[in-house]
């Protein structure tokens, strides 16, 4: 009974009362978008390197040795030399390695050396291997893969020359040994997409006329010369480590940082993420509550909507009483409306989520490389929608509470 005059009082006030929804049901969308996007951005970090059990490189932080590395952010303080490389390889524990070297770019883009080892044990998504979508994968010394970005962007194709520039931010180019295009990455939605990868060779063979990061003047070996040379990299940024069994992951990481012939660090990738994400920790914090301060306001002018209809509604509810219903029976009809308006607008901001989701999905992704995954309803979200609906049911007591004490005479009192 009370359902049903809870429900036909709402449809009398069907303007007002839709925008009430309407509120609350754009509060908890963005909250739950903002939770989405917070979750979806720790899956993407966590997701752009997997199954790689030791990130090694010179002595710095945990979180630089990660972003440069894995996120081509910032960059090394300094190399690593490839003797210590070659020492690392050789130790019983080390299943695979591949050695990375970073420092030049191609109009802004990283160009990353490194070998084709590369392409078959870096993994992302947990698990998933690199594609080439397009042509191969470097077979000449002067080949270069490129990411889904780099060639969306600047509108590369297989077969288009690539002029590697020195440097991250320098207008000296290498223009005297040009790259091709040998192979387009499919999109992943890493840093990889948004690389330019070579051979550790290429990367020598293009400083062969270079001293201390400057060109030697008059001097320019040809290409064919080059390519007969023993190209053999002095260092390497960083190196992607897999371990045998996952019981010596520890004991290679101790024997890495103790490294007597130069300062090293390894670390473990998800043990840095997370030391990231504490870092950031505080601006994602204030994200949630800003969003939820959102839902507050949208409760809060729920609040002021009924409120403002105790007038309209004086004579309504006197002539209950007037029928015999109890004080708890409007007090009941209240809180009722607001927690039914709550939860229609709960639910209504859920299905705007996933409507959103269903169309923000691919451009997120090919515009961030952030993966938003269209999943049902985690525990954590639906507990922020009973929040939200119990919420509704309190902050509707204070009106109710005045409602139910109008006197019954003051109700059927017409005011001329």
């Amino acid at each position: 009974m009370i359902l049903r005059l809870a429900f036909g009082s709402l449809l009398a006030r069907a303007v007002t009362v839709a925008m009430t929804i309407l509120a609350i049901a754009l509060s908890v969308a963005l909250f739950l978008g903002v939770e989405k996007v917070r979750t979806g951005a720790k899956a993407s970090f966590a997701d752009t390197i997997s199954g790689t059990d030791l990130i090694v490189g010179a002595r710095s932080g945990s979180v630089q040795l990660l972003l440069y590395s894995v996120f081509r952010i910032g960059n090394a303080t300094n190399n690593l030399t490839w003797e210590s490389y070659q020492d690392i390889a050789a130790r019983p524990e080390v299943d695979w390695i591949v050695p990375i070297s970073l420092g030049d770019s191609h109009r802004q883009f990283r160009v990353m050396g490194t070998t084709t080892a590369f392409f078959e044990r870096y993994k992302y998504r947990t698990g998933q291997s690199l594609a080439v979508e397009r042509g191969v994968i470097m077979e000449d010394l002067f080949d270069a893969v490129i990411g889904a970005d780099v060639a969306a962007t600047l509108g590369y194709d297989v077969g288009d020359p690539i002029v590697v520039a020195h440097g991250l931010a320098s207008f000296i180019e290498h223009d005297d040994q040009p790259f091709r295009v040998s192979g387009i990455l499919q999109k992943t939605g890493t840093p990889v997409d948004r690389t330019v990868v070579v051979s550790l060779e290429a990367i020598e063979a293009i400083h062969v006329d270079w001293r201390s990061g400057a060109r030697i003047p008059g001097q320019s070996t040809p290409a064919e010369t080059i390519r007969q040379m023993t190209l053999e990299p002095q260092a390497v940024t960083a190196a992607l480590v897999g371990v045998k069994s996952r019981l010596q992951v520890f004991n290679l990481q101790r024997a890495i940082n103790e490294y007597p012939q130069e300062p090293l660090l390894a670390i473990l990738p998800g043990v840095a993420l997370q030391e990231l994400w504490q870092i950031v920790g505080i601006a994602e914090t204030a994200l949630i509550a800003v969003s939820g301060m959102v839902i507050v306001t949208a409760l809060i002018g729920m609040m002021a909507t009924i409120f403002s209809s105790l007038s309209e509604r004086r004579r309504e509810m006197a002539i209950f009483r007037a029928m015999g219903a109890r004080p708890r029976v409007i007090l009941s009809l209240l809180v009722l409306e607001a927690a039914m308006m709550a939860a229609i607008g709960a639910l209504i901001g859920l299905a705007l989520l996933y409507v959103s989701l269903l169309f923000a999905q691919p451009l997120v992704d090919a515009a961030f490389g952030l993966w938003l995954p269209i999943e049902a309803p985690t525990l954590r979200e639906l507990w922020v929608l009973i929040g939200v609906v119990a919420a509704g049911a309190i902050v509707s007591l204070v009106p109710a509470i005045r409602a139910y004490r109008m006197s019954l005479a003051d109700g059927m009192m017409v005011r001329i």
